[in-house]
C-alpha cells in the first residue's frame, strides 16, 4: 500500500545523561520513514532540506526504499536545527537552540508519482503546510494520521483545529490533549478532541504508554521498561512510522488493527531510544521487531477466572 510520510529533516544536536553529539541527521520525516520502511515499501517522504544537508543519509534512505522525489534541496541554504538537554529523568528536556532556516517557508511539493497515496502521515510541521499537502493530493487517502505539538496550539491554533478536522487520527503527548481540550482527564480530554473531528485520538504518554480512543472504546499500550533510555529524541515519530507502517502493510483502519499497530510503534519507539538519534534504525531485523512485539504481547496477557 501506496504511503506519503511529510515531515522534516533536519540536524540535531543533542545531551543526555549518557553523552552528547555534535550535529546528526534527525527530523520527524526521517524517523518515520526510516520506521515505516520495515513495513511497506515504498515509502513516499515529502520534506525539504538545504545543501548542507548529509547525503549519505540519503543514500541510506534510498537503500531502504524510501524516495526522496519529494524533498527538495535548497542548496544555498541551511537544513533546519535544534538542539538540546535532556535532564536526568529523560522525560524533560531543554531546547538550546532551534533553526527554521529552508523549513521557515516551506511549500510542500507533491510528486504526481506520489499521488493517488493510501494512506499519508503528516509529521509535526505548522499545521497551515499539513493541511496544504491534504489538499494537494488529487484523491483522498484511506487513512490520515497528524502529529502536532504545543507550540502549534499557542500560535496557530485557529489553523491547527481547521486541519485536525479534515484527518482521521491526531497523535499528541497527554500534555497536548490536556492544553488541547482544557481538560486534566484525558477520557474527558479524547472526547472533546475526536468532537473536532478526528475519528481515533492516540495520547502518548513516554515511558507510561499511548492510549488509542475510538467512540466509546479504549485501549491502553504499555511501554516496554527498558534498563536504559539513551536518547528519547524522535521516539515519538518512530512510533508514528511504525503505526502507520503496519496499518499499510495490512490495509486495515480497523479499531483492532490500529490496536496492534499501536503495539507495533511502541516496538520501532523502544528501539530508538537505545541509541543516538537514527543509528539504531539503520539496520534492524524482521526478527528483531517480532522478539520486541512478543515481549509487548507478554507485558500485558495474563490468565485469569473471575468468580
Amino acid at each position: 500500500m501506496s504511503l506519503v510520510v511529510v515531515g522534516s529533516m533536519a540536524f540535531d544536536a543533542l545531551e543526555t545523561p549518557f553523552g552528547k553529539t555534535d550535529k546528526i541527521v534527525g527530523g520527524a520525516a526521517t524517523y518515520i520513514s526510516l520506521s515505516s520502511s520495515y513495513f511497506v515499501k515504498p515509502v513516499n517522504v515529502v520534506s525539504v532540506v538545504g545543501g548542507d544537508f548529509d547525503q549519505d543519509h540519503i543514500a541510506l534512505m534510498h537503500k531502504r526504499d524510501i524516495s526522496t522525489e519529494g524533498v527538495q534541496v535548497k542548496e544555498n541554504e541551511k537544513s533546519f536545527f535544534w538542539s538540546g538537554r535532556y535532564f536526568n529523568d529523560m522525560n524533560s528536556r531543554e531546547t538550546l537552540a532551534t533553526e527554521l532556516n529552508v523549513l521557515g517557508d516551506f511549500d510542500p511539493i507533491i510528486p504526481e508519482s506520489y499521488q493517488g497515496c493510501e494512506y499519508l502521515m503528516l509529521g509535526n510541521l505548522a499545521p497551515q503546510v499539513q493541511r496544504t499537502v491534504i489538499e494537494r493530493l488529487n484523491e483522498r487517502p484511506k487513512l490520515v494520521v497528524m502529529d502536532t505539538m504545543n507550540f502549534w496550539m499557542d500560535i496557530a491554533l485557529d489553523e491547527l483545529k481547521e486541519t485536525m478536522a479534515m484527518v482521521d487520527v491526531l497523535s499528541i503527548n497527554d500534555e497536548e490533549a490536556r492544553q488541547l481540550s482544557g481538560d486534566y482527564s484525558l477520557v474527558k480530554a479524547a472526547k472533546k478532541i475526536m468532537a473536532m473531528g478526528p475519528k481515533f485520538l492516540i495520547i502518548k504518554k513516554g515511558e507510561h504508554g499511548a492510549l488509542l480512543f475510538n467512540e466509546d472504546k479504549v485501549f491502553f499500550a504499555p511501554a516496554l521498561p527498558l534498563e536504559e533510555v539513551f536518547d528519547p529524541t524522535g521516539a515519538g515519530d518512530t512510533f508514528a512510522g511504525g503505526f502507520i507502517g503496519y496499518l499499510a502493510s495490512c490495509n486495515d483502519t480497523s479499531f483492532e488493527s490500529m490496536k496492534r499497530a499501536v503495539i507495533y510503534g511502541s516496538a520501532m519507539a523502544s528501539f530508538c531510544v537505545e541509541k543516538f538519534g537514527t543509528e539504531r534504525l539503520k539496520n534492524l531485523t524482521k526478527e528483531e521487531i517480532e522478539n520486541r512485539v512478543q515481549q509487548f504481547v507478554n507485558l500485558v496477557q495474563f490468565d485469569t477466572v473471575l468468580q
